[in-house]
């Protein structure tokens, strides 16, 4: 088991609202969220034709299960989670948003996706935002939220934002007092 998510149970009232259906038709395209960064669903991820229209250098596939797109130029990382909110995925945000910069900035574009682009590639998404467009967390969901209506990260993985985003405001902390 897990260990328990701090501020999980009520402790804050920023719980995203219930999780909507997402119909069919909402799963095709992927999302541009910000420059060089789309959210999609692995149905999108497995059609290279429009991944290489969108010139994707590198794939997040947040899942346990969904196949990787066959890219030749592009590179691939798993993140092993299930849509559960037991699951920890607040472990891979650094490594996952690291990534994602690294990817943007030598100029190519980043595709992260899971099964149906609403709840893990969205807190994936959220919290690069936050890390490295140094947005608030409410800020970062909004932006996230425009791009793609569906998503809705499960409230486990919104209570690991909410502890993100405080450990990225103690880690500015400590760099400041450093300097």
């Amino acid at each position: 088991l897990l260990p328990a998510v701090p501020g999980a149970r009520g402790a804050r009232s920023r719980r995203p609202p219930p999780r909507p259906t997402c119909p069919r038709s909402a799963m095709a395209p992927p999302w541009p969220v910000a420059a060089g960064l789309l959210l999609g669903s692995a149905q999108a991820a497995r059609d290279p034709a429009l991944l290489a229209r969108w010139r994707v250098t590198l794939c997040i596939n947040v899942s346990r299960q969904q196949p990787f797109p066959g890219l030749p130029r592009a590179r691939c990382m798993r993140v092993p989670v299930f849509d559960d909110p037991a699951e920890d995925l607040y472990r891979y945000f650094d490594r996952c948003g690291d990534a994602i910069e690294e990817a943007v900035t030598s100029g190519g574009t980043c595709l992260v996706y899971c099964k149906n682009g609403r709840s893990r590639s969205a807190a994936v998404c959220t919290a690069y935002l936050m890390r490295h467009r140094n947005l608030a967390l409410q800020e970062a969901f909004a932006t996230v939220k425009a791009a793609r209506p569906e998503a809705e990260p499960n409230p486990g993985f919104w209570a690991q934002l909410q502890r993100y985003e405080d450990d990225l405001k103690m880690r500015k902390q400590s760099a400041e007092q450093r300097t």
